[in-house]
């Protein structure tokens, strides 16, 4: 029997955020949300935002193709739309908890794929491969070669992320990770049998969403975790004493992440770029052919390892 790959703190945080945006303000999405000039910053408007994003995103879908990967799916709401526009949708997931979500969601619709990219085994090829706000959580390398694998001759991937600029960040500046290293993006794609067709940067759009999240954090979150400890310290003062204890890292941690006010736009605009990238595979055999795909990126083995594949 298949193993089912465990549920992680994310796809909890993940199950969490979708649940919490549905029931309070009646969001779909967890990805971003996209706000063009005179869309007022505020959460009643934020549903509006997400849309124009998954409007966005589409927007950007080359004329022709047919079949869509969508790889870390989330709740599967942007797949959804894809599928009701007439494309042919599978899905990427490897928590189980969305993918459940999914196929609620699309029942037979549109195939999920519960697994991490990397280990995902199919003799099907599509059109374009989609990453939404999912690219930074795959080993960059292992998706440029998975991707080129999956592809159909000509096929398309399409990165819409948060990607570093190489700018210096202070030691104490937390709360301005993740995403990959734009400079190392640019160097590793450029290693593999893919053109650019769009660069776009949407950072200006999708910095208002770091302003929500920094005052959700700051008056909504940090009061009710406050006067969670300050309840637990009244009313049990040994067992508080102890959980501070034993998890003072871990609340330390989390104070200094989400807490100390780096997350706000200005910060994010500084030391992020978010970008929507399109790519065409160049290479006119099927990608599954790697002997030939060896040679186009001067290997020499007719295996996947002939592509570069360290991160």
């Amino acid at each position: 029997m298949k193993k089912r790959p465990a549920i992680t703190s994310r796809d909890l945080g993940l199950e969490f955020a979708a649940l919490c945006g549905k029931h309070f303000i009646g969001l779909e999405h967890l990805h971003y949300g996209y706000w063009p000039e005179g869309l007022p910053v505020n959460v009643s408007n934020l549903h509006i935002a997400q849309e124009n994003y998954t409007n966005f995103l589409v927007s950007h879908i080359p004329s022709g193709v047919r079949t869509i990967l969508d790889v870390g799916c989330g709740a599967g709401h942007t797949s959804k739309r894809l599928v009701d526009m007439g494309y042919k949708v599978a899905c990427v997931s490897p928590s189980p908890v969305l993918s459940g979500r999914v196929r609620e969601l699309m029942g037979d619709s549109c195939h999920v794929f519960e697994c991490k990219y990397e280990d995902l085994q199919t003799e099907d090829r599509y059109d374009l491969v989609l990453f939404s706000e999912s690219f930074q959580y795959i080993k960059m390398q292992k998706a440029m070669a998975k991707t080129f694998e999956l592809l159909n001759p000509a096929g398309y991937m399409l990165i819409c992320d948060i990607f570093r600029k190489d700018v210096e960040v202070a030691p104490d500046a937390k709360g301005v990770g993740g995403g990959y290293s734009l400079s190392r993006f640019y160097k590793h794609i450029a290693s593999y049998p893919f053109e650019l067709v769009e660069d776009v940067d949407i950072t200006d759009q999708t910095t208002p969403n770091m302003d929500l999240m920094d005052d959700a954090m700051k008056n909504v979150v940090r009061p009710i975790i406050d006067s969670s400890l300050n309840f637990l310290a009244g009313r049990y003062p040994l067992m508080s004493r102890v959980i501070r204890w034993l998890y003072k890292k871990r609340i330390n941690k989390v104070y200094q992440k989400y807490f100390n006010g780096n997350r706000a736009g200005e910060d994010f605009s500084k030391f992020k770029s978010y970008r929507l990238f399109l790519y065409r595979s160049t290479c006119a055999v099927p990608a599954g052919n790697w002997t030939a795909v060896a040679q186009r990126v001067g290997g020499q083995a007719a295996s996947p390892v002939a592509l570069p594949t360290s991160v």
